[in-house]
């Protein structure tokens, strides 16, 4: 598993619709060199290519609603 940065994804995704899906391959072992084979790596390109930015309503977290605290359980009679 490894993260990929905005600015890393888009030099992935400009090499590959500029120059192609083996210059992407380039890139993406240059930038993380833990990758031994080249078809791991087109597998991982291929789906960093594809990947389309989040909308902004997505970009906010999430509404924390706080939880209350329940009143103690009466003991049984």
């Amino acid at each position: 598993m490894f993260t990929v940065s905005e600015s890393e994804a888009e030099t992935i995704r400009r090499a590959f619709h500029d120059r192609g899906e083996w210059s992407a391959v380039v890139e993406l072992r240059r930038l993380f060199p833990v990758f031994a084979n080249n078809p791991e790596a087109l597998r991982c390109v291929r789906a960093i290519a594809g990947w389309q930015p989040l909308p902004e309503s997505a970009a906010l977290p999430p509404k924390v609603t706080p939880l209350r605290r329940r009143k103690p359980a009466e003991p049984p009679l």
